[in-house]
C-alpha cells in the first residue's frame, strides 16, 4: 500500500479541552479558546500538506449555547475575528471554506461574514475545511429528514442515500478518521450518522497544543489500522 493510500481523505476533529488549557494557565476560559482557534491555521497546513483532502473542525455545538452569555458572545466575537484575519490566508493556501449547522441565532452581520468567506474560497481546490459552527449531529439529521418531507417524499425514497444527500456534509465524504483531543472517547453529537464507519483517535493534549507532529501521529497509526466497513479481512 502507498504512503498516499495511508493518508485519510477525510479527518474530523474535535477541539477539546481549551477551557481546561487556559485553567491550567490561570487564565480565562477564553484564552484558551482563542488560542484554540490561532492553532487552526497550522494544523490546517498540515493537512493539506499531507494529502489530506478534507478537515472539519467541531468549533460550536448546538448544546454550546447552554454556556454563559458571556462566554458564549466571546465564542461569537472570536469566530468573527478569526474570519476577518485568516480568510485571505487560507485562500492564499487553496483552502475552500464550508460551513456546517444551522445559521439560526447567529447574528446578521457574522452570517454575512460566513457568507463572504465560503464565497472567496468557493474555487480552491487543494483543500476543503468545514467549520461545524452552531452544529448538532441529530439536528442535521432532522434538518435533512424536514427537507425531503418537505420536497414530497414518499416513505420509500427516505433512503440512507436520500438522507445523506441533505445532510450539511452533502458532497463530502464521510469522515475516516475522528480526532479528539483532551482524552475523551465520546463523539459529542458531532458527525454521528458518517461517522459509521470512521476510525476513532484520542489524545490526552488540550487542542491549543495539538502540534501537527500529534496530526502525524494519528495519520501514521491509521495508516496501520485495517478497514473492514462490516466485512472480513483476507486472513480471517
Amino acid at each position: 500500500m502507498s504512503q498516499r493510500a495511508r493518508v485519510p481523505r477525510h479527518i474530523a476533529i474535535i477541539m477539546d479541552g481549551n477551557g481546561r488549557w487556559a485553567r491550567q494557565r490561570r487564565l480565562p476560559r477564553l484564552a484558551g479558546h482563542r488560542a484554540g482557534t490561532e492553532n487552526i491555521r497550522r494544523i490546517v497546513t498540515e493537512c493539506a500538506a499531507q494529502g489530506v483532502q478534507y478537515l472539519t473542525l467541531y468549533a460550536f455545538s448546538t448544546e454550546n449555547w447552554s454556556r454563559p452569555s458571556a462566554e458564549v458572545d466571546g465564542l461569537m466575537h472570536i469566530l468573527s475575528d478569526f474570519i476577518d484575519r485568516e480568510t485571505v490566508n487560507l485562500h492564499r493556501e487553496g483552502a475552500r471554506l464550508r460551513h456546517l449547522g444551522r445559521l439560526e441565532n447567529i447574528s446578521a452581520t457574522l452570517q454575512q461574514k460566513i457568507a463572504d468567506a465560503i464565497e472567496m474560497t468557493s474555487a480552491n481546490t487543494r483543500i476543503t475545511l468545514a467549520v461545524a459552527f452552531n452544529y448538532g449531529g441529530r439536528a442535521d439529521i432532522v434538518d435533512a429528514v424536514r427537507e425531503l418531507v418537505a420536497r414530497g417524499a414518499t416513505p420509500e425514497e427516505i433512503t440512507e442515500e436520500s438522507i445523506s444527500d441533505h445532510l450539511s456534509t452533502r458532497g463530502m465524504p464521510d469522515p475516516d478518521l475522528i480526532i479528539r483531543t483532551s482524552g475523551e472517547w465520546r463523539l459529542s453529537n458531532f458527525l454521528i450518522w458518517q461517522a459509521a464507519y470512521s476510525e476513532y483517535w484520542t489524545t490526552p493534549v488540550y487542542w491549543p497544543d495539538f502540534s501537527p507532529e500529534h496530526l502525524r501521529q494519528a495519520i501514521d497509526d491509521y495508516g496501520q489500522r485495517e478497514r473492514r466497513f462490516g466485512g472480513l479481512s483476507e486472513e480471517t
